[in-house]
């Protein structure tokens, strides 16, 4: 993919029809390490009073912070959502459809999913409330079961903007960069000022790191070793600059919601470093068995990645109420059990892969047909509703109830959008390997 930098290039349907082994083999990667990660942070710890409380043990090491500069991925997936959606966008646009047809895609793609999570939190856990589990125990489980949903929130707001993203682009692309780093700048220099403010870089951070994959999609980033190795080192020094002056925490974990400057600064090294660990990564992802790999457990990357922590949460809660063992979090007895619970939670989320993974399925209006734009419009104001509403502030049962109600009306919004009188034609490619995007 990379090449030497052109202006202006714009979109290459040649290109777009191409898909990189590499970017799919990287995103499933990004995934399987929040997974990891997660498993061991979430801690719950029951107190003898019958009150329960939640530990971060893993951000609780000496050893944190370091490591999680070089583990903080969520910058990379979005580098490689912003390259595959670019492609996406460009083959949509090849074969004659709007934008509207764009984001009606995008839409039901990642709300169907998160409707039906939504509808089953606030199910099993109004009925736990119901059946006499204590209110405090409830409400954290809320809020921990609900903490992907800031991602949701940050996806739909950068996926949703790539039609107007990659006609700036198209135009200029670095200019474009240079636009959204100053926006993500202002916003972090007001934010003292107005603390509020600060939530507005949950689209300006990640619509410029979903920026650099329009680069690597567009072959921008440089092709030689030594170029590459200096925009990393230079990222990650001015990185270790505003850090070490106390502009900003050292710890990306800090950093990550609401996002600012240093996760810009991270997502720019990672996809140097993505390129430059291209040539050893091109042969891994060709392998048949990392292909077929990738095509059964990375296949549904959105229904993992909603589904994995409400999961954690509600086996921790439950073990709570059983006699089982429950070692000290941070003892050695509880990481040799990590282990365990990530098994216990790989096969929890097989389950529920098997039960939602198939709304996850995009779905594409009929041949012959074009998209209501205002009927799109009315969907993503309904949606960022409730998304942005748990993004700002904790979720509770009252925001469980009202996000599947909201993303329900969405869904009908979306669902009856089209008319029949103008032909927009669905590429075969976008039918075959849809199920690699997110």
């Amino acid at each position: 993919m990379a090449g030497t930098a052109r202006q202006g290039r714009g979109p290459q349907p040649a290109a777009a029809e191409r898909r990189d082994p590499v970017i799919d083999l990287v995103r499933f990667t990004c995934l399987g390490l929040v997974v990891v990660g997660h498993c061991m942070m979430v801690s719950p710890v029951l107190h003898r009073d019958g009150t329960v409380t939640t530990q971060n043990t893993l951000a609780e090491q000496d050893w944190f912070v370091p490591v999680i500069w070089i583990f903080m991925v969520m910058p990379l997936f979005f580098v490689t959502g912003g390259s595959t959606g670019l492609q996406s966008w460009w083959r949509l646009k090849h074969d004659g459809g709007p934008a509207s047809q764009f984001l009606r895609s995008r839409l039901l793609r990642l709300v169907k999913p998160a409707a039906a999570l939504l509808a089953v939190m606030f199910l099993a856990l109004g009925a736990a409330q119901l059946l006499g589990v204590h209110l405090q125990v409830v409400q954290l489980m809320t809020a921990g079961a609900g903490m992907p949903l800031w991602f949701l929130a940050a996806y739909l707001a950068a996926q949703l903007n790539i039609p107007l993203l990659a006609a700036l682009h198209t135009r200029a692309p670095w200019l474009t960069l240079a636009g959204l780093t100053a926006l993500v700048v202002a916003v972090d220099c007001l934010r003292g000022a107005v603390p509020g403010l600060a939530h507005a870089n949950l689209v300006f951070v990640w619509c410029a790191v979903q920026q650099l994959g329009f680069l690597l999609a567009d072959g921008y980033w440089p092709r030689s070793r030594s170029g590459l190795l200096g925009i990393a080192a230079a990222a990650h020094l001015l990185l270790g600059a505003v850090t070490g002056l106390g502009l900003y925490s050292g710890n990306m974990l800090v950093n990550l919601n609401p996002p600012n400057l240093c996760l810009l600064l991270l997502g720019i090294a990672q996809a140097a470093l993505l390129e430059l660990a291209r040539p050893l990564l091109v042969p891994a992802a060709s392998a048949r068995w990392v292909q077929r790999l990738l095509l059964v457990a990375g296949a549904r990357p959105l229904t993992v990645y909603l589904w994995h922590l409400p999961l954690l949460v509600g086996m921790s809660g439950l073990l709570l109420l059983t006699p089982f063992p429950k070692p000290s979090a941070g003892s050695a007895a509880w990481w040799w059990a990590r282990p365990l619970v990530l098994l216990a939670l790989v096969l929890l989320l097989l389950a529920a892969v098997a039960v939602f993974g198939r709304l996850e399925e995009r779905t594409t209006p009929s041949p012959g047909t074009r998209c209501r734009p205002a009927r799109v419009a009315g969907a993503v104001v309904v949606v960022f509703l409730p998304v942005a509403a748990a993004a700002f502030g904790s979720l509770t049962l009252g925001l469980l109830a009202g996000g599947a109600a909201c993303f329900g009306l969405a869904l009908l919004l979306l669902r009856g959008h089209c008319q029949p009188d103008e032909v927009v034609p669905v590429s075969n490619h976008d039918r075959e390997h849809d199920v690699h995007r997110g």
